[in-house]
């Protein structure tokens, strides 16, 4: 039998997933980790994409984080986030409209204009994209 860690995904809301896995792949603010059984501790600021869980005998499944923190212990892997959604429940006409309104904001700088703001949500919506358009091509953990 393969050694497998814990993963629990939380978001603000409630827990999204809590299983064991082979694998925990995420987008830390240093770039992409990747988590094994066994991995040493680590805590790691999470950026806006996907979280991805490998499990034994099985697809991994996928699930967009806002951002947040990774925890990291040998047999456990704990990711604290606002929002954490499983991919095939994000809403892409949603998340459409959320990057257009962005990129207006972005193009059409007025005196009330929040640079920042839209940015943020420029980037939550394309991570969201991207983690819905990886579901799709999985065809649908």
């Amino acid at each position: 039998m393969a050694m497998t860690i814990h993963v629990d995904i939380v978001s603000a809301e409630a827990e999204v997933f809590s299983g064991k896995a082979n694998m925990v792949f995420a987008p830390a603010e240093m770039g992409e980790v990747g988590i094994a059984p066994r991995h040493t501790a680590m805590l790691a600021r999470l950026k806006p994409g996907e979280v991805r869980v490998q499990l034994e005998g099985q697809d991994e499944q996928l699930f967009y984080v806002s951002g947040g923190m990774l925890e990291v212990q040998p047999h456990m892997v704990t990711v604290l986030a606002d929002t954490a959604l499983r991919a095939k429940d994000l809403d892409e006409a949603a998340a459409l409209r959320v990057r257009e309104r962005a990129e207006k904001a972005m193009t059409d700088k007025t005196s009330d204009f929040d640079y920042a703001k839209a940015q943020a949500e420029l980037v939550e919506a394309v991570a969201q994209l991207r983690a819905i358009k990886k579901h799709r091509g999985k065809g649908g953990a």
